[in-house]
């Protein structure tokens, strides 16, 4: 089977099309993916970690007695 010029010429375009459409339709999907691993990247920075440690400051004041008596908070 011999094709004609014109033919070739349209088979080709065509294939040239759909490549150009499969590449497109890959990068679509790339860069997809990438957009929701940043996603989740800022969500975990931003979220802080569970089971941190909690401390509380309290000031205790101590009456002072007559000299040379033992002080009792």
């Amino acid at each position: 089977m011999t094709l004609t010029r014109p033919e070739r010429d349209a088979r080709r375009h065509r294939r040239r099309r759909a490549d150009v459409g499969r590449w497109a339709l890959r990068l679509l999907v790339v860069l997809i993916v990438f957009g929701v691993g940043i996603a989740v990247g800022q969500a975990l920075h931003d979220n802080p970690q569970p089971g941190g440690t909690i401390s509380y400051e309290q000031t205790i004041s101590v009456r002072s007695g007559p000299p040379g008596s033992t002080a009792t908070p």
